[in-house]
């Protein structure tokens, strides 16, 4: 199971969630439980993954207003 491309940072959360939730029930059988952590690893580094774009993106964003206002 791969995260989908055009998956979004608060889809992602929200299946993140809703795991959690099936998983604290505790009567989660073993095989199943497998599963949902591989797949809660998927989307924890598809969601590490974003974050650090989006950072990346703001630090290029916010220094190119610093050099825009800059006295030539």
């Amino acid at each position: 199971m791969e995260t989908n491309n055009n998956m979004t940072y608060q889809e992602a959360i929200k299946e993140l969630e809703s795991i959690v939730a099936e998983i604290e029930k505790e009567d989660i059988p073993v095989d199943d439980l497998l599963v949902k952590v591989k797949r809660s690893s998927e989307l924890i580094r598809f969601c590490q993954t974003k974050l650090t774009q989006t950072e990346e993106e703001v630090e290029k964003a916010l220094q190119g207003l610093e050099k825009s206002s800059e006295p030539s």
